[in-house]
């Protein structure tokens, strides 16, 4: 894993290419093209996903802070040090800081020490800037808690996790387990294995199977808030890449419902035909007028479907909690 660096300039832009370089040649010239939704996230992006987030249509942030409010110390459990994959603002996983760190009431009634050391929390992101903003703020507030941030890609991470093995909890939020296809949800498990130890937990959110009308809605907001999110992924593949094409006022957003695949779909749609072209690659392709990439895919689980996913990857005893309208779920489970 790789420790957060001040060093934000040549070197890092470099990795950033070869990265996106990478993912333009395992998908792009796919059918139909394809570009992992990592890609969304620069400041500008990571910013407007918050906003997304407050949005009247995206139900999935609130029920999901309900079943962490509701249950917060038994998410938590024994666990010394709190891994969180695509941590975000780490806004939400405030109520379980609280626990680690033993706040109550937002007074800080402990020292953040469990087992003689102090507990850690580990954001992992892929946004720099992000990460050191909310790493800064979570140092202030909780400061008898080890901050510990993590540059990295959540999917691809070598390990060992930071922490007491067996002491860790690790946790995916945000109905982000859904953003795989299968076989990258088997990758994703087999990763956690390799880097957990026995008695290390996961807690993930997920999002359930609801009507067509309203999965739709939470994609495609009446203030186009993200429609921008996924316009400005454009932005950031021409920002870090050589490209010609890939310009927004080429592409409007789409978000569908596939039913046989059980998903949410969002799409750039070219609204006239495009030549794009990426001359680090030597690659070209063009895009005829209503032809789209693929950007995002978030899959929709039913409860026990999920429960045997995990089952079938090595966790142990995996438990689900929903919030009380029954809009979304949290599955914890503990490595064997």
């Amino acid at each position: 894993m790789t420790r957060a660096r001040e060093d934000t300039g040549a070197d890092l832009h470099a990795d950033d290419a070869a990265a996106l370089e990478a993912d333009l040649l395992a998908g792009f010239f796919d059918d139909p093209p394809t570009v992992p939704p990592r890609w969304f996230y620069d400041e500008k992006g990571s910013r407007l996903f918050d906003r997304i987030t407050r949005l009247a249509e995206y139900y999935p942030t609130r029920a999901e802070a309900e079943i962490l409010r509701a249950h917060a110390a038994a998410i938590v459990g024994d666990s010394t040090t709190l891994v969180e994959l695509g941590a975000g603002t780490s806004e939400k996983t405030r109520v379980l800081l609280d626990v680690l760190a033993g706040r109550d009431g937002g007074g800080v009634t402990g020292n953040g020490v469990a087992g003689g050391g102090p507990c850690t929390y580990v954001p992992v992101d892929i946004s720099t800037e992000m990460l050191a903003e909310s790493s800064r703020a979570l140092a202030h507030d909780y400061p008898g808690l080890r901050i510990e941030p993590v540059v990295g890609d959540f999917v691809a991470l070598d390990g060992p996790l930071p922490g007491e093995p067996g002491q860790r909890l690790v946790l995916f939020l945000g109905g982000t387990i859904g953003n795989f296809t299968e076989d990258q949800r088997a990758e994703f498990f087999a990763m956690l294995r390799r880097i957990a130890s026995p008695g290390d937990r996961i807690a993930a959110g997920f999002d359930l199977v609801k009507s067509p009308e309203r999965l739709v809605a939470a994609y495609d907001d009446a203030e186009g808030v993200t429609a921008e999110f996924n316009l400005n992924m454009l932005d950031v593949i021409a920002a870090t890449v050589p490209c010609s094409g890939l310009h927004r006022d080429n592409f409007r957003h789409e978000a569908v419902w596939n039913e046989q695949c059980s998903r949410i779909e969002m799409w750039l749609r070219a609204v006239r035909d495009v030549r794009i072209d990426f001359p680090s690659l030597d690659l070209a392709r063009t895009l005829a007028a209503g032809d789209g990439i693929r950007t995002e895919i978030a899959r929709k689980f039913r409860i026990d479907d999920l429960v045997d996913e995990v089952s079938g990857h090595g966790f142990a005893g995996p438990g689900v909690w929903t919030d009380p309208a029954g809009d979304f779920g949290m599955v914890v489970a503990v490595v064997e």
